[in-house]
């Protein structure tokens, strides 16, 4: 507030907001991981809007967006390389047993909690996905 910095404040109460929503929505104090997923939801539509900005030739409002995703992305934990997103895809492979496609869903139980707001969990998906199928 002091340094009259009007976008950052705004994406920081958007943020409290959302999480105090949920708060109230689920009777609960929410945990580190609970209020991470709260701001990993917030920059997927971030993202999203983003993108339908850009389609409709809104820059201004794409910008408005990248703002603020900049802001919340701050509030993530280091965000993990590649190197250590393959070491922990193949260990949850090797962990859960998995054979193919079909288990594709214990692996990525395995990777949400050990990657939970350190890697976007859709290329983690991908990653997933073509390691299975290959």
């Amino acid at each position: 507030m002091r340094a009259r910095d009007a976008a950052r404040l705004s994406a920081i109460r958007l943020l409290l907001a959302a999480i105090k929503q949920r708060e109230i929505d689920e009777r609960i104090e929410l945990s580190d991981a609970e209020v991470l997923s709260v701001i990993e939801k917030m920059i997927k539509q971030r993202r999203e809007s983003i993108a339908q900005f850009e389609q409709a030739a809104r820059a201004e409002l794409a910008a408005a967006e990248r703002r603020e995703l900049q802001v919340l992305a701050g509030y993530l934990p280091q965000q993990a390389s590649d190197g250590e997103i393959e070491q922990a895809l193949a260990a949850a492979v090797a962990e859960s047993g998995a054979s193919g496609i079909k288990d594709m869903g214990k692996v990525m139980a395995l990777l949400k909690a050990r990657l939970a707001g350190r890697a976007d969990m859709g290329k983690v998906s991908g990653l997933v996905k073509a390691r299975l199928s290959g």
